[in-house]
């Protein structure tokens, strides 16, 4: 049984930081892409970054500049730093990974960010 473990979601205010972490455990497998997206009330899910196996990473370009992404291959894990929070920021957001071989995508459970102004 493969899951999911996001963590690091919570309230801040407008400029302000948060770190969110995802580490995935149970079944051992390669992964390949990990990523993460978001969902804004009344929205659809969008993605916010992704990084591959390689190292290459992506950004939606709302939050370039802003956001980075990063993996700890050795603990199964993917990072998401955000500054210079806005509110339009808040969301839930989702960890996705997908399997390397014979590919197949897993989902966080989802972590609710919120920013004031």
């Amino acid at each position: 049984q493969v899951q999911l473990v996001e963590s690091g979601g919570g309230s801040v205010q407008a400029g302000g930081s948060l770190r969110l972490s995802c580490a995935v455990s149970g079944s051992t497998f390669s992964i390949g892409f990990m990523g993460w997206y978001r969902q804004a009330p009344g929205k659809q899910r969008e993605s916010v970054a992704g990084i591959t196996s390689g190292g290459v990473t992506n950004y939606a370009d709302t939050v370039t500049g802003r956001f980075t992404i990063s993996r700890d291959n050795a603990k199964n894990t993917v990072y998401l730093q955000m500054n210079s929070l806005k509110p339009e920021d808040t969301a839930v957001y989702y960890c996705n990974v997908i399997r390397a071989t014979l590919p197949r995508s897993y989902w966080g459970q989802g972590t609710q960010v919120t920013v004031s102004s």
